[in-house]
Formats: structure tokens, C-alpha cells, sequence
């Protein structure tokens, strides 16, 4: 909301404060103002002046020697380029001497041989914004209104002697959203009395019933619609210090009508519209709900349809506004009008609400509407609209007032007590002290004892409970006159949950691996999860009411998919090699149309392609494989206190290699559940996404957090040497060396110190369908130093288990 301190003048002394003082105070008070604008760009040295005459140039076609009178006892001559000077008219002179905006000063010239002694001005030139000047006047030259008196200083003429204070409201204080509100807000803080703008109607003999008829079919949407009917009015210009007044708070004047009712509107916080009679039939008014897909095109001449829950202005016949957001074309008020009804009403924040965000039509009618208007205020302000259009635009006023009320409003009473008010403040407020407080704020109350008996105003809508006016006491009594204590009762120091532990461990130990954390959109393209379905795909895609684009359309149900782009990226500008992960939310759900909300479930994606080794003099360069990948899993893992408890099984997945993909499982309780997938991408995916071999890792992080174990263990280093046993037995090619390792450690005992695979072999000379694996075994006892023979019958019980098992022989 934008606040001219002149204009607030008109309503209260402000005497002895300057607007950068009320701005402080304001903001101390407990509404803040963002900055305090000055309209004075820079001026000096403008006056108003009257172009006596105009002739052309004799050696410049476009330039015009004008006779200018600007109040300074002999005509001046000036030489003008813009195409709309002419004599007879009005204008801003900036005089020898004069400064503008830019610290531009004016100097005796000629031009084109000819003497200048000045230049008229044009709004852009005197620091306006020009883009708010009705549209005839945003080019050439500012031409002032006949009545305007020459050599005046053109700083009070177009009110640029202002200064402008915006506020920064927050929703609950929706009264400050007009000058009158603000002038209550600055009284309390001062303690001056607010003084209201007369609004006594003029009216003519003539009922205005005779001509207008009010119906609300919709009692729950709007309780309250007051109209007055007014004939014989002339479209014209408003008046200077109206448009001043208007532009200052950012709204372009159109015509005197309309600049009235945003005129009202600015200063009693209550939206008005103007309908042009003659174009309503039957000269009713009816407020109801919209038929579903019934259409109204509106004052931007966009065509809107509608749904049931949109409240509509009709005239019985055809919608003619939608209430609260936007009037419609077919009912406004153009050059040929000459009677008008005035609308002013009471319609529920939420419907209002509702229909602009539908709509997607934000107006100033709609934030006040929104925020909910003052209920007594519909008739005060309807009565200074007609009483400006009768002095400002010739208008005829009917008598009397058009209304139709389903609910008058009820100023709320709250109890207030003295200790409970210095109970939640901490103050020592005197009886008196409180009495002040909402003496100032103009709150009607009754003391009895300690107590007072406060009626708050319907116009401040956010004080509905005992708190609210404790509140108002804390912010007039003054912030600074809290005093500060310390905190009493139990504290809870603040910690991680055990998931955002898990989570920092996660990120950890992928960074110190290399890998790089990216945070991708949550939205996605529906192709892209056709393209590589996650372990979700069987899902339905989400799909959102408004999207971004076509390719943030759908909630993914992967994180792999973003993953490639990222990666696609970074080889588009040469960066081969990229190694990163994402911890995100994929949204799962099974309806087409959504009922409830769909269900979240967070992953670890990791993606790794191009080289994992840099040409180097001591060595070549190698690309990652799938083992680099699996490596960094199990590393993990281990640092999760998990390693014994996963494994990965090979398997198969849309999307992925077929013989390089394996199934992450997670032994949970009994059973190996899945958890993951891990493998490289199929390569027609690669070659589409233009990438070399890629591998991805995506798993689910449910199980994980619950069964993680964060804490560390240690442990002496060993005091004992130990012993190393070294085999290679040949196995059928099927057999999994996993399931192989796991057998070894569960019969050798504590006293295998590590297992590890240095080779595998695959060879004519094995037989077909057979595989060598060679393995080295660590023994360690941490009390004793082991002797040949415990370690020799240990490791024989390990081969013959193997033999058992796996049908192994030991490689000769």
C-alpha cells in the first residue's frame, strides 16, 4: 500500500513530523515501511506557463518558436520540438536557472540560430513516471488542465512537493489497505484525532428505486450490496489533484468516473464499480452463483469461463461482473454514458479469493475483497463516490440508497484485564496506561475494576480474541518499554533426527568418494518416465493443475532421469566426466484422478559416467566400470554399519544392461528384501542421451534410516602377526562368488581376519562352462599368535564346505 503523506494530511494533523519520521514510527509500531519514495526527482526552477503563440522555425522543420508567459513580468521565447505545443495551452516552463531531474540545468541557448530561453517540459523530462498519465499525455509535452495559474511552482501544481511511504501489511492488517486506515493507525501512534472526508450526497428529488433493484441469491457469498443511481453525468477528465493522488499510489487515471471509484477505494479500503445504466436490462442488479461453464468477457477483453462456485453481478438477464475481481465489457462505463449505477458491496474473502486464483485475475478490487473489507464501510464509501461524481462529474444523484443487507455487521466485545495483560507482556501497566492505549486507537470500552469491556471496530477485522488486543497494547505502550527476561521452564536442546544424521553421513561419504551433489526439480516430462522406469513406474505420473512447461508437467517417480540431463549438460560444454548424486523425493501414486495426496518416498540416485582416472605421466587413463560404482555402494554401506547385511543379486530392469545390472537386497529380519538397483544403462539409452558408458545406482532410503547404525566402534590394532592362506578353486560359471564368500565367512570363524577375490579366470583348459576363483584369507587371533595347525585345519574345513557346497575343486 502506497501512502502519500499530503493526501494523509487531509485526514489528521501531521504537523511536526516528516514522512521519514511517520515511517519510523510506523515501522516501530509494528507496520513496516519498505522506503519512503520523494516524487521531487530533483526540480527547481518549473513553473506553470501559457503559450501565447506558436510558429515554425524558419531553419528547422521540426522545431516551433513559442511565446511563453510563465508569471516573470516580460514573455518568454523558446524554442520546442514537440509535436503536440500549441498556443492556448497550459504547460510546465522550466525557467534560465532551473534544475531537473539528472541535475540538468537550464541555460540560455540557441537553436538553429534562434534563442532559447527556457524549455517546456514533458512528464519524463520533470522525473514522472509517464507510463501513469492517461495515454493522450505520455508523449511530447505535459499539457496542465485551462484552470491552472500561471507561474505557479509546478511541484505542488502535480503534487511532486509529496513523498510516498509504502507498506510492507501483513494479511491480518488489511485496514491499512486505505488512507482512512492508515490515518487511524498514525492517530493511536500520535495520539491526534482522525478527522473524516464529508460525504453528504447532494440528491434529487427523484427514488433511486424507481430505477434500480437489488437481489442477492447468494446470501452466503455476499451479505450486503448497496447501489445509488446517477444521471446526467459527463465523462471527462478528473480533476488535477485527483490524478496526482491516484498516480502517487501507482493507479493510471482513465476518466473522471472511474478515477472516482479508485479514488474511494484508495481511501476507504472499500472497492467500488461503476455500470453504465443503459446497458443493464430491467435496471436490476442480481448477485448470484455462475452457471457452470457460463462466459463473461471482461474490461481487459479477455473471455472468461466460470465455474458454480464464482459469484457473478448479473442484471437478471447476462452476467455483468464477476463480483469482487472484474467488471464485465458489456456493462462499462465509455464516453456516450451518462447514467450510471454504483455498486458497492460486501462479498466473502474466500469466494473472492477463490475465483482470482481460478482465474488466474489479480486486481486491486480483488486483494482488498480478499483480505476482507470492512463491513460498515459499504455505505460511507458509496455515499463519497456519489458526492464526487456530483461535484466532479456533473452528476444527478437519485435519492436514496439501493440495498438489499443478509447480515449487518456486529462490532465484537472482548474482555480485557489488567493482569492478564501485564501477565503476558511483563509490564507494569497502570489502569490508566491501558485506558490510554485504546483511547488512542479509538476502541469503545467499559471499566469495571480491573477489567474493561472493549468494543473493537468492524473495521479492524483481525481483533477477535483477548490476545489480539493485548497485542495492540504491546505495540501502542511500545516495544521499547518491555522490559527483557530471561526465558524460565524446560529447555530441549535441538538435535538431528536419526534419517537427517543418516542423510549427513550419506552426503559425506559420497563427497569424500568424489561424487558431486546435485538438487533437481521435483517435476519432470511424462516421456521421461516411460523413457528409464524406476522401481516406481507401475505408478500413475502425477500430474500438475499448472505447469511450468510441458517438461515440468509430472511429479517423478525417479531420480535417475534428471540425473542424465545433468549429465547431458555437462557434455554439452565438454565436461565428459561426471560423477554425481541426488538425495530426492519420487511421488507415488495409483490414481488417474488424484483423491488423496500421493505418496512420498526418498532415494539415492547416483550417476557416474566418462573417465574415473585422468591421463597421467605415471599412467594412462581408465573409464569407470561397474565395479567402481558397486564399490563405492559397499564402502557405503559399511560406513552405514550395513555391510553384512546387503548383497547384490544379479537381475534385469527396463532400462538397464542386460548382464550388467544387479538387484540391491537388504536382509530384514528373515528375509532379503530389495531395496535398489544398481547397473549400467542399456546401451540404446547411452546412445540417445549421447552418452558414453553410464552407470546408476537408485535405491530407496526407508530401510536404511531404520536399520543404519551410526555409531562408531573401535577397536585395538593388532599386537599378533598373522597368517595368510591362499586358494583358487574351479567352480561352475553359474556359481555366485558372493554366495561363495559368505559360506567362507560363516564357517571360518572368528578367526578370519579378511577375505578377498584377487582373480577370476575363464579358460579353455578349465572346461566349458567352468570359472577359477582365486582367493586370499586372512587369519588373526587378537589375544595370541596363531600356530600352523590351528590355521591349516581352520582353512581345510573352509575348502571342504566350499567342495560341499559349490562343488569346487582346488585348482592344480
Amino acid at each position: 500500500m502506497k501512502v502519500s503523506y499530503e493526501w494523509l494530511s487531509q485526514y489528521i494533523d501531521l504537523s511536526g513530523y516528516t514522512a521519514e519520521e511517520l515511517a519510523e514510527k510506523l515501522t516501530r509500531s509494528g507496520i513496516e515501511v519498505d522506503i519512503v519514495e520523494h516524487r521531487n526527482k530533483g526540480i527547481s526552477g518549473v513553473t506553470v506557463g501559457y503559450v501565447k503563440s506558436k510558429e515554425k522555425h524558419p531553419d528547422a522543420d521540426k522545431l516551433n518558436v513559442c511565446t511563453v508567459d510563465a508569471g516573470q513580468g516580460q514573455d518568454l521565447q523558446i524554442v520546442c520540438g514537440a509535436k503536440n505545443v500549441d498556443a492556448g495551452q497550459k504547460v510546465p516552463v522550466a525557467l534560465i536557472g532551473a534544475v531537473l531531474p539528472g541535475d540538468f540545468k537550464i541555460k540560455k541557448a540557441k537553436l538553429r540560430g534562434v534563442e532559447s530561453q527556457g524549455m517546456i517540459c514533458s512528464a519524463k523530462e520533470l522525473g514522472m513516471n509517464d507510463k501513469l498519465l492517461p495515454k493522450e499525455q505520455q508523449e511530447g509535452i505535459l499539457v496542465l488542465p485551462e484552470q491552472t495559474e500561471i507561474g505557479q511552482d509546478i511541484l505542488p501544481v502535480l503534487g511532486l512537493s509529496d513523498a510516498v511511504m509504502e507498506l510492507d501489511l501483513t494479511p491480518n492488517r488489511s485496514d491499512c489497505l486505505s488512507m482512512i486506515g492508515t490515518a487511524y493507525e498514525i492517530g493511536a501512534i500520535l495520539g491526534r484525532e482522525v478527522k473524516l472526508p464529508d460525504n453528504d450526497v447532494p440528491e434529487q428529488d427523484v427514488a433511486a428505486s424507481q430505477y434500480v433493484k437489488v437481489k442477492i441469491d447468494a446470501p452466503g457469498q455476499c451479505t450486503h450490496y448497496a447501489a445509488r443511481y446517477v444521471e446526467e453525468v459527463k465523462i471527462g477528465p478528473s480533476p488535477l489533484w485527483l490524478q496526482n493522488r491516484l498516480m502517487g499510489a501507482g493507479i493510471r487515471p482513465i476518466n473522471n468516473v472511474v478515477d472516482i471509484t479508485n479514488y474511494v477505494m484508495l481511501e476507504y479500503g472499500q472497492p467500488l464499480h461503476a455500470f453504465d445504466a443503459d446497458k443493464l436490462d430491467n435496471g436490476q442488479i442480481v448477485v448470484r452463483q455462475a452457471e457452470p461453464g457460463e462466459q463473461i468477457v471482461t474490461l481487459d477483453g479477455q473471455t472468461r469461463s466460470l465455474d458454480e462456485e464464482m459469484l457473478l453481478i448479473t442484471d437478471g438477464v447476462k452476467p455483468i461482473a464477476i463480483a469482487g475481481v472484474m467488471g464485465g465489457a458489456n456493462s462499462e462505463v465509455t464516453e456516450a454514458t451518462t447514467r450510471i449505477v454504483l455498486e458497492s458491496a460486501k462479498f466473502a474473502g474466500s469466494s473472492v479469493r477463490k475465483t482470482s486464483r481460478k482465474l488466474g485475475l489479480r486486481s486491486e478490487a480483488s486483494l482488498r475483497f480478499e483480505k476482507e473489507v470492512d463491513p460498515a464501510g459499504v455505505v460511507p464509501a458509496l455515499n463519497r463516490a456519489a458526492q464526487l461524481l456530483a461535484a466532479y462529474a456533473s452528476g444527478q444523484v437519485a435519492g436514496g440508497i439501493v440495498e438489499e443487507m443478509k447480515l449487518a455487521p456486529e462490532p465484537v466485545k472482548i474482555a480485557l484485564s489488567l493482569e492478564r495483560v501485564n501477565h503476558y507482556l511483563g509490564t507494569e501497566m497502570s489502569m490508566d496506561d491501558l485506558k490510554e492505549v485504546f483511547s488512542r486507537l479509538q476502541f469503545a470500552f467499559e471499566a469495571e475494576g480491573t477489567t474493561l469491556f472493549i468494543t473493537a471496530p468492524t473495521r479492524r477485522g483481525d481483533i477477535t480474541r483477548d490476545v489480539d488486543l493485548i497485542e495492540e497494547a504491546a505495540r501502542l505502550y511500545g516495544y521499547d518499554h518491555i522490559p527483557t527476561t530471561l526465558m524460565t521452564g524446560v529447555t530441549t536442546p535441538g538435535s538431528l533426527t536419526k534419517d537427517q544424521k543418516i542423510r549427513r553421513l550419506i552426503r559425506r561419504q559420497l563427497t569424500e568418494s568424489g561424487l558431486h551433489e546435485v538438487i533437481n526439480y521435483s517435476f519432470t516430462h511424462p516421456e521421461w518416465i516411460n523413457e528409464l522406469p524406476g522401481a516406481y513406474s507401475p505408478s500413475v505420473p502425477v500430474q500438475l493443475a499448472m505447469p511450468m512447461s510441458e517438461e515440468r508437467s509430472v511429479l517423478r517417480t525417479s531420480l535417475i532421469p534428471h540425473l542424465l540431463e545433468t549429465a547431458q549438460y555437462n557434455r554439452n560444454r565438454s565436461l565428459n566426466d561426471v560423477a554425481v548424486f541426488e538425495i530426492g523425493t519420487v511421488f507415488v501414486s495409483e490414481e488417474e484422478r488424484i483423491s488423496k495426496l500421493p505418496e512420498e518416498k526418498q532415494l539415492l540416485a547416483v550417476l557416474w559416467t566418462g573417465n574415473k582416472q585422468q591421463a597421467h605421466w605415471s599412467g594412462k587413463s581408465a573409464k569407470v566400470d561397474f565395479y567402481d560404482l558397486k564399490g563405492i555402494a559397499e564402502q557405503l554401506f559399511a560406513y552405514l554399519g550395513l555391510g553384512s547385511l546387503v548383497r547384490f543379486a544379479p537381475s534385469q530392469f527396463e532400462g538397464y544392461h542386460p548382464g550388467r545390472t544387479a538387484e540391491i537386497q537388504l536382509h530384514s529380519g528373515s528375509e532379503w528384501i530389495e531395496i535398489g538397483r544398481i547397473g549400467q544403462l542399456h546401451p540404446e539409452l547411452q546412445h540417445r542421451k549421447d552418452l558414453d558408458d553410464t552407470y546408476a545406482m537408485e535405491m530407496e532410503l526407508a530401510q536404511v534410516y531404520e536399520m543404519a547404525d551410526t555409531q562408531i566402534s573401535y577397536r585395538m590394532l593388532p599386537k599378533f602377526p598373522a597368517m595368510t592362506r591362499d586358494i583358487a578353486v574351479v567352480v561352475e560359471d553359474a556359481v555366485r562368488v558372493g554366495d561363495m564368500l559368505k559360506e567362507i565367512e560363516h564357517h571360518a570363524g572368528e578367526l578370519l581376519e579378511s577375505l578377498q577375490v584377487f582373480d577370476i579366470f575363464k579358460g579353455d583348459r578349465l572346461g566349458q562352462g567352468k570359472k577359477s576363483v582365486a582367493l586370499s584369507l586372512v587369519y588373526r587371533h587378537h589375544e595370541r599368535t596363531l600356530t600352523d595347525d590351528e590355521v591349516t585345519a581352520v582353512h581345510q574345513k573352509v575348502v571342504d564346505r566350499l567342495e560341499q557346497s559349490f562343488g569346487a575343486e582346488l585348482r592344480k
